[in-house]
């Protein structure tokens, strides 16, 4: 699928292919601690804010691309209030995974399990996959229940699946089948 210059629409959201301008909003809720307590990253400097956009676009671009990182803008006020991500981690078995994250002044809206459903959707409908996963932190309630939310089941723990600052995290697995989102 080309998504260089379509849109993916939503009720309230819609997701777009990430632009330089973007690292300001990007930074709005890459900057702020409760936007990366969960994460590996963060809260990011300017720079590295910038960095992360930088390469989201050169990945954009890549030859056999894998990675689909989208804006998540507000329909409402077109704001970039987020990103997305879908990456194809095996096109022959037909599995990718998915994540988001939304600015903390946007949470509680359902702007996460929107963006959620639509990744899932373009992974199943558009890029044909079997599989969807996502993973998070098992006292991230508020991304758990956006997957469940999003039709996905949850499999189990991986256990120390991630480094984080202060030491290795466990992960919650998630995942949705085709026929399952078919249903």
């Amino acid at each position: 699928m080309e998504t260089k210059n379509s849109t993916i629409t939503g009720e309230q959201i819609f997701l777009r292919e990430m632009r330089q301008e973007d690292w300001l909003g990007v930074h709005q809720y890459a900057s702020q601690e409760r936007s990366c307590a969960f994460q590996p990253w963060g809260p990011n400097s300017e720079e590295e804010t910038k960095a992360f956009v930088r390469q989201v676009i050169e990945d954009s671009v890549k030859d056999n691309r894998t990675r689909y990182v989208f804006a998540i803008v507000s329909i409402g006020d077109k704001k970039m209030i987020g990103a997305g991500e879908l990456n194809v981690s095996d096109w022959e078995n037909r599995a990718g995974e998915i994540s988001y994250i939304v600015n903390p002044d946007y949470w509680g809206q359902g702007v996460a399990t929107e963006a959620a459903n639509l990744l899932i959707k373009l992974g199943l409908k558009e890029f044909r996959l079997h599989r969807i996963y996502a993973t998070c932190d098992p006292e991230n309630t508020g991304s758990f229940r956006v997957l469940e939310k999003a039709g996905m089941k949850k499999e189990g723990k991986i256990r120390d699946h991630l480094k984080l600052k202060d030491g290795w995290r466990d992960s919650l697995l998630y995942s949705v089948l085709e026929h399952e989102w078919a249903e």
